[in-house]
């Protein structure tokens, strides 16, 4: 968090509930750690707040559909590296 756009923001601003969810949301738009951010809120589980973008429903749905995922960190390290050197999506695999 000491990276992210959000440093600059109320903890109370990240763990709000229903619309303004959104506002809190657009306050990871375009932050540099935006995936770390994330990656972190899934590998720990954390339940609360807006974190990478994303809700704690989303983050839930999203653990929900993907449960064998061990390491989020790994799985969006890969992905970002693997969209910077332009791999096919054909050719991903999932970490």
């Amino acid at each position: 968090m000491s990276s992210g756009l959000c440093k600059t923001a109320r903890a109370d601003d990240l763990f709000v509930q229903g619309a303004a969810q959104n506002r809190a949301k657009s306050l990871c738009t375009g932050c540099s750690v935006k995936a770390e951010c994330l990656a972190y809120a899934l590998d720990e589980r954390i339940e609360h707040g807006v974190w990478g973008g994303m809700t704690e429903r989303e983050r839930r749905g999203l653990l929900k559909r993907r449960p064998t995922v061990q390491s989020w960190a790994r799985l969006l390290e890969t992905a970002r590296r693997q969209h910077d050197t332009g791999t096919p999506a054909s050719q991903r695999h999932s970490a």
